[in-house]
């Protein structure tokens, strides 16, 4: 190789480098990448990412705490410029985050708050959807016999949700028109630990059981998979969130009662910007759209952007179809003609 060729190698080589040491990188830690939903967030994540010219690495924890720990620490070791945190303990989780931010890489935590006042809180408001997964069965069904199937009890979503669905239903508690029957968390969310829960409530309330808020679709599933199993399923109210096309279905078919949706395409899309602000240099109260949050359980006073819930029952299933989120193929299959709006 003669002497130009070799400086021009090298010069390409040094160039190449520079330019790959300039391209952001996005880290993304998710608790549990098996479960539906997270697939439509991550597509809404590298959208934004891959339009910016950015990285997108990401690491999946399987349900483990202690993994979670190890794979943010691959994250940062891999060069992450930002990391997403989507938690699976939002406590366990907290000496990984602080790792991150000592190294000067910002975190966004994802969905699920990170109480720590050094890392950005985005997600839709928790409370809101628990006012209107409350609201959606009570328009149903207003006293009686109620259970509530709750989130996992390590995320702090489970107890903002139950605090939303309270504000609701608290008045007929305290007036006596509803009764609360049955109440416990879900571990990991998991559907088949909801419909255990739903289970042992049944067989403790002789089956009178008159509406279910359930957190999430998931468990809307597994609770009503067990009022099928007593043939009660459609004549009981279930709540739900996600809009998971499952779950969107069942609204169809009249076996769920609601499911508010919340778009998870904005959220993802407004992490990656969150994202690349931060690794551009913006600080945590520099961020587009931020606002100040200090609900948490510890009032650690945060930076956080919030996104609005919708209501989706069987008289505006149209909405999430032609926002594109599901098919009418999806929703409709087995809804008898003329039964639904959007099916007809």
């Amino acid at each position: 190789m003669n002497k130009f060729a070799a400086v021009l190698l090298a010069s390409t080589v040094l160039f190449g480098s520079a330019i790959a040491q300039d391209k952001i990188t996005v880290g993304v830690s998710w608790n549990n990448f098996q479960e539906e939903r997270w697939k439509t967030d991550e597509a809404a994540i590298k959208a934004v990412l891959d339009a910016a010219g950015a990285q997108y690495i990401s690491a999946d924890a399987q349900s483990s705490a202690s993994k979670q720990l190890t794979d943010i620490e691959s994250l940062i070791s891999q060069g992450a410029n930002a990391i997403i945190v989507l938690a699976q303990d939002s406590e366990a989780v907290g000496p990984a985050v602080a790792a991150a931010v000592a190294e000067g890489i910002p975190v966004v935590g994802y969905d699920r708050l990170i109480e720590n006042p050094d890392a950005f809180y985005l997600t839709f408001d928790n409370k809101e959807v628990g006012r209107l997964q409350a609201a959606g069965v009570a328009a149903v069904v207003s006293e009686g016999n109620f259970v509530f199937i709750k989130g996992n009890s390590a995320d702090p979503n489970a107890d903002f949700l139950f605090e939303g669905q309270m504000e609701v239903l608290k008045p007929g508690i305290d007036a006596g028109n509803i009764k609360n029957v049955g109440e416990a968390y879900t571990d990991n969310w998991n559907p088949e630990v909801a419909q255990a829960n739903m289970e042992q409530f049944l067989t403790a309330n002789n089956n009178e059981i008159d509406a279910v808020v359930a957190s999430n679709d998931g468990t809307a599933g597994g609770a009503i998979a067990a009022l099928a199993a007593q043939g009660l399923a459609g004549s009981v109210p279930v709540s739900g969130q996600d809009g998971d096309h499952a779950a969107l279905n069942r609204i169809a078919l009249g076996t769920q009662t609601v499911s508010v949706w919340k778009d998870a395409r904005e959220l993802g899309k407004k992490a990656a910007e969150v994202a690349l602000e931060l690794a551009g240099g913006k600080a945590l109260n520099e961020v587009t759209g931020v606002v100040p949050f200090a609900g948490g359980p510890k009032g650690v006073e945060m930076n956080a952007f919030f996104i609005s819930p919708v209501a989706i029952t069987k008289d505006n299933l149209d909405v999430v179809i032609d926002a594109g989120w599901v098919s009418k193929d999806v929703v409709c299959q087995g809804v008898a003609a003329g039964s639904v709006p959007a099916c007809n």
